[in-house]
């Protein structure tokens, strides 16, 4: 989160570890992503820089080793996207693997995760053998991150090393065969949409899972689908509405669910919230098994959306970066077959009150 400042390198003749290396000692708290983006590679290739020194190559065989996660004991696992980093501190438990899905329903790490998207995995122990930093870290093709496992203090290191041992690659190249990200295609014009269809659709919703199937059955972006599908659905407010939600539910103790993900992983922490905390741009969640940084000036529009289910309405706050790209989604805390908290509801009604977009707003 922090700014990286140049480091003096002489530049193109020393290699890209010997970069990193210098930037490292130089800031000791410099993150891997916002080195890469400095160097002008990927995060993943940055990574792989360090292989033969603190990093290992693993084979990509992501269905076994999410089995073996378990057995590091207590971890904090990370899931981010452009604007938002989400952290849960627990135990990988209740895996359910599928071909191309993966699941972990644990009380504390609750992830849904796909697996088409996992191209490059890597074991870092960045500081050494005795008192290093252990991580799991996996990317896609282009060599974004897509998930993190990093062990703690009473985490299971053996297991660790057991499972490093077991799924080293016979690979162990620092280059990787990353391809370009391309931009996402620009949604179609709203005229060509079928509105009516697409509300039509959306109020026979029986299920919140049903949502992105129906964006992709009317070939419409998200948040296009919000703007056209009637303000009784989805209401815009203001992009303050983040800082808003987590400081009253933080107040009022009110049960929230937090979904942060990308296109390989969503993290998703349901409970209370309780320490809110601003820093420069960042907006904060620093709890004991949960924290949450949101760049909160990268929110260019918020929504409270209403979906129907067969439990009843399900609320809602949407949040979207300026190229329509999901940043988080809140829910309240429910589980299927429950209907929504009337506390969540009230709170989201309490939002439009509160944080109103102005109607000469776009």
């Amino acid at each position: 989160m922090s700014q990286l400042h140049s480091v003096d390198s002489s530049s193109e003749s020393l290699s890209l570890r010997e970069r990193w290396r210098a930037l490292r000692q130089a800031q000791p708290r410099a993150r891997a992503r916002d080195a890469a983006e400095q160097f002008g590679v990927s995060e993943a290739e940055l990574l792989a820089s360090g292989v033969g020194d603190d990093v290992v190559r693993l084979d990509n065989r992501v269905g076994e080793i999410l089995s073996r996660l378990e057995s590091l004991g207590p971890v904090m696992a990370l899931t981010r996207n452009e604007s938002a980093v989400h952290e849960k501190r627990g135990v990988y438990q209740q895996l359910e693997l599928h071909s191309s899905r993966a699941l972990f329903l644990g009380e504390d790490i609750d992830l849904r995760l796909f697996l088409s998207h996992w191209r490059f995995a890597f074991a870092s122990q960045e500081g050494g053998a005795s008192n290093g930093k252990r991580s799991l870290q996996f990317f896609d093709d282009t060599g974004t991150a897509i998930h993190k496992v990093f062990l703690e203090e009473d985490s299971h290191v053996a297991a660790f090393e057991r499972l490093v041992a077991e799924f080293a690659s016979g690979e162990q190249s620092p280059l990787l065969p990353v391809v370009r990200r391309e931009p996402p295609a620009p949604p179609r014009p709203d005229i060509t949409v079928d509105v009516q269809g697409l509300r039509g659709a959306w109020l026979a919703l029986r299920d919140t899972h049903e949502f992105f199937g129906m964006l992709q059955r009317f070939e419409v972006a998200r948040v296009q689908a919000l703007r056209l599908v009637g303000a009784d659905l989805a209401l815009p407010v203001e992009p303050g509405a983040l800082t808003w939600v987590l400081e009253q539910a933080a107040a009022s103790q009110v049960p929230i669910m937090v979904f942060v993900g990308n296109r390989g992983a969503i993290q998703i922490h349901t409970g209370p919230v309780q320490k809110v905390r601003p820093t420069g741009p960042w907006m904060n969640v620093l709890d004991h098994g949960f924290n949450l940084h949101v760049r909160a000036d990268h929110i260019a529009t918020a929504w409270i959306v209403r979906k129907p289910t067969i439990d009843g309405v399900v609320t809602s706050v949407e949040l979207f970066d300026s190229a329509g790209e999901t940043i988080a989604l809140l829910f309240g805390k429910r589980k299927p077959g429950q209907p929504e908290a009337p506390a969540w509801r009230a709170l989201t009604e309490q939002l439009t009150r509160a944080l109103p977009l102005p109607e000469e707003s776009p």
